[in-house]
């Protein structure tokens, strides 16, 4: 949690010394209130013992009806009867009482009450900035830093998690940064005022309210003790309930056309038994906190009155007294239950604050170079001996790859499934680092450049095409800073999307949902190679992006790509033959490993696997065999 601290800005440093110094004028009010309280409790006294001095004593209206009344009744009267200094000081003070001492002391109250409820607002509404800044700004960091981190990182953490940690671990910390800015401060203040305000009173008092605080502290301790490891695994449990739930909605259409609602539903609900039982056992935790407060509570105020009844008949304090000091117990004790709240809340804090940190802190695998190279080459793709293994696998899954392709070339790349293809093409834009060998782009080491130069170059068309929410207009343009109608249309007649885009009726306004799911399949890659093209990039890179599209589209397509992109490199990974046969280059992978390299016509003549692909898919006659 300190760490987080230290991304304070100078003015949020200056609001939370403003609201120490809030605190204790708080406080100050508080005692002040108690002290006129004390004096209205006073005040009404003495005015009914002026109007009743029996009420006193039979002695006191023995001695007003021997001076002929209250007019007759001063020091220098009362001196010769040998009365003690106290006792003639407090018939003095009965005989000046007058109902306007208790409106005085109701008045004062009254403008403590008005400025205690505006420095509270005030402090409140700091505590409230200051906490949504510090929020704020771990948010964006927070953003900032899973943008920049690689798959090998979102793999370690799951996506679920980071989510996780970027709303609900946040949410924690601001919630308690609110209540510690708030009560942190206040708690110790008002207990060292409140005790010195006891020792002033009596001893005995003081004795009597540090005992119970000493039980309320225990109380809490033993609490924390058996709720914190709770907090911790609460933490873990939401992740995996958010977890199950992003699965279910992400894959909906699975799970009805697989009839798996029922298994979903149970697989959400032991999540979600988990997750209410932790909660449950912690929240009767807290249970135990207010019925045991009362009874502290309610035993200070019974014993300071038991104790406070001995001291009044020793005439050490007055009921005046122990009714100042009974407010006294009841603001010790609520400072330290609100204190003993924050407790509560710290746990949970920090176990968000350690998963907060633990994201900050993770080093980023793939990072910009501190002194970057300069492109030598343009629209050339070379591979040097590359070996790639991802960071949990025992094997390499790209085995000692070399090759080069030119600009304005088209490269293919074929082979079973689980054969490399989708690893190989995902180490050009650097969504992954070789682990062995080199990748070049336009000359030069993809590891030796900033990874947003490298990646203006490329034209990345995904495996599975991902749309988001928003018009087609709009996902067209994605990550450009200027949208182009004309630019976005053309792009999408290249891409063959144009004709269903103007059958919709908003056409290129027309909204798409989360991830595209209210298109096709075809639609979609359509759309994702609409994108692209609108880059214009240097290179494109096709990973199974003509899957889901009929052959006819498929040959129509790349027909417009070649003619209106004869000069950038493009790099296909596919499945059909009819989709690869016209490529420049043709690489064939089999378990990770070239086993072929060269034109369509030479593998058919010296690739025994590529002909097998070629010969499953197509006839003889069709590939001039």
């Amino acid at each position: 949690m300190l760490k987080l601290y230290k991304k304070l800005t100078k003015k949020s440093v200056f609001f939370v010394i403003l609201i120490i110094g809030l605190t204790i004028l708080q406080v100050y009010l508080t005692m002040t209130l108690v002290d006129y309280v004390q004096g209205i409790i006073k005040a009404i006294t003495y005015v009914n013992y002026h109007n009743n001095p029996q009420d006193i004593s039979p002695m006191l209206e023995q001695l007003l009806s021997a001076l002929g009344g209250w007019d007759n009744v001063t020091a220098q009267t009362l001196e010769p009867l040998g009365l003690p200094l106290d006792y003639i000081e407090q018939i003095m003070q009965i005989k000046n009482a007058s109902t306007a001492d208790i409106w005085y002391n109701g008045g004062i109250m009254c403008l403590l009450a008005l400025a205690m409820m505006v420095v509270q607002g005030a402090i409140s509404t700091l505590a409230a900035f200051v906490a949504s800044g510090l929020s704020t700004k771990i948010r964006s960091e927070l953003y900032r830093k899973v943008e920049c981190f690689s798959l090998e990182e979102i793999d370690k953490f799951q996506t679920a998690s980071l989510i996780t940690r970027t709303t609900n671990d946040i949410q924690q910390i601001q919630l308690a940064n609110i209540m510690t800015m708030r009560m942190i401060f206040q708690a110790p203040v008002t207990a060292i005022w409140a005790l010195l305000k006891f020792q002033s009173a009596a001893t005995e008092l003081t004795i009597t309210t540090v005992i119970y605080l000493l039980l309320l502290i225990l109380m809490i301790a033993t609490i924390m003790i058996i709720a914190v490891p709770k907090f911790k695994i609460m933490q873990k449990l939401t992740d995996n309930l958010n977890g199950v739930m992003r699965d279910n909605l992400t894959g909906i259409r699975i799970v009805r056309a697989f009839n798996a609602e029922k298994y979903q539903e149970n697989k959400f609900e032991q999540a979600n038994i988990k997750y209410t039982k932790t909660q449950l056992f912690t929240g009767r935790c807290l249970a135990l906190l207010s019925p045991m407060m009362m009874i502290i509570m309610n035993g200070l105020t019974l014993t300071i009155y038991i104790v406070g009844s001995h001291l009044v008949n020793r005439e050490i304090i007055d009921y005046a007294g122990i009714t100042a000091s009974t407010m006294l117990g009841t603001q010790l004790i609520m400072a330290f239950v609100m204190l003993m709240m924050l407790f509560m809340m710290w746990p949970r804090a920090f176990v968000a604050a350690g998963r907060i940190n633990e994201v900050l802190d993770t080093e980023i695998k793939i990072s910009d170079p501190k002194e970057e190279q300069n492109f030598t080459e343009e629209g050339t793709v070379e591979f040097k001996n590359v070996s790639f293994r991802y960071p949990d696998g025992e094997n390499d899954v790209v085995k000692n790859i070399s090759f080069k392709v030119s600009k304005g070339e088209t490269l293919a790349i074929i082979g079973a499934t689980s054969a490399g293809k989708t690893s190989m093409v995902n180490l050009i834009p650097r969504l992954y680092d070789a682990t062995e060998g080199e990748v070049l782009v336009d000359g030069v080491d993809v590891r030796c450049v900033s990874q947003n130069k490298l990646r203006e170059k490329i034209g990345f068309i995904p495996q599975k095409g991902f749309l988001f929410n928003g018009t087609i207009k709009e996902n067209i343009c994605f990550g450009s800073d200027i949208i182009d109608d004309d630019l976005a249309e053309n792009a999408a007649k290249i891409a063959c999307a144009d004709d269903f885009i103007k059958e919709k009726e908003d056409g290129y306004n027309s909204i798409i949902a989360q991830s595209g799911k209210n298109v096709s399949g075809g639609q979609r890659q359509r759309l994702c190679i609409a994108r692209a093209i609108y880059k214009n990039p240097e290179i494109y890179v096709f990973d199974d992006s003509f899957s889901a599209l009929d052959y006819k589209t498929d040959k129509l397509l790349r027909q417009n790509l070649k003619d209106n992109s004869k000069d950038s490199t493009k790099i296909i990974v596919a499945q059909r033959i009819g989709t690869i046969m016209d490529a420049d280059k043709i690489i064939v992978l089999d378990g990770g490993k070239m086993v072929g390299f060269g034109k369509h016509e030479e593998l058919l003549k010296n690739c025994e696997f590529y002909k097998e692909i070629a010969l499953s898919q197509l006839t003889e006659k069709e590939l001039g065999l």
